[in-house]
C-alpha cells in the first residue's frame, strides 16, 4: 500500500534490485541506492494481478492501459493532502443535526408486504 499515491493502479519492478514498488518515493525509502532509469519497464497491474512490459521509447496513448483486463493504470496521481475542517452542517440531513423522534416517519408500503395495498403506487 503506497501512502504517496492513493490511486496505484499498477505496481512497478525496480530494474536496479529487481523488487516491486508502487512509486519511486516508497523505492527511495525502503532501499540505499537510487532508482535506475531504463526504456524498458516492467509493471504489475493491481486489478489482474498480470505482469508485463512496456517500451518507454515508444509509449503511445494506448499503452496506458493494461494488455490483460484494459485496466486504465496510468491516470492522474492523488495525494494525500492535510485538511482542516469545520464539522456543522450536513446536507445530508437537512437542516437538523441529529434525527428528531417527534417528526412523524412516513411508514411506506412495499411491494413485498403481501397484505399491503399498493395500487396508488403501480403504474
Amino acid at each position: 500500500m503506497c501512502k504517496h499515491i492513493l490511486n496505484v493502479q499498477a505496481s512497478i519492478r525496480a530494474p536496479c534490485c529487481k523488487q516491486w514498488f508502487d512509486c519511486a518515493e516508497c523505492h527511495g525509502e525502503a532501499s540505499d541506492h537510487p532508482l535506475r532509469k531504463t526504456n524498458e519497464m516492467v509493471f504489475g497491474c493491481k486489478k489482474c494481478k498480470k505482469v508485463f512490459r512496456k517500451d518507454m521509447e515508444h509509449f503511445e496513448e494506448e499503452d496506458e492501459y493494461c494488455p490483460h483486463c484494459d485496466n486504465k493504470y496510468i491516470v492522474e496521481a492523488k495525494t494525500p493532502q492535510m485538511a482542516i475542517s469545520v464539522e456543522g452542517h450536513d446536507e445530508r440531513m437537512g437542516e437538523r443535526f441529529e434525527k428528531d423522534m417527534r417528526l412523524k416517519e412516513d411508514n411506506l408500503k412495499t411491494v413485498f408486504d403481501g397484505n399491503a395495498d399498493i395500487s396508488h403506487r403501480m403504474g
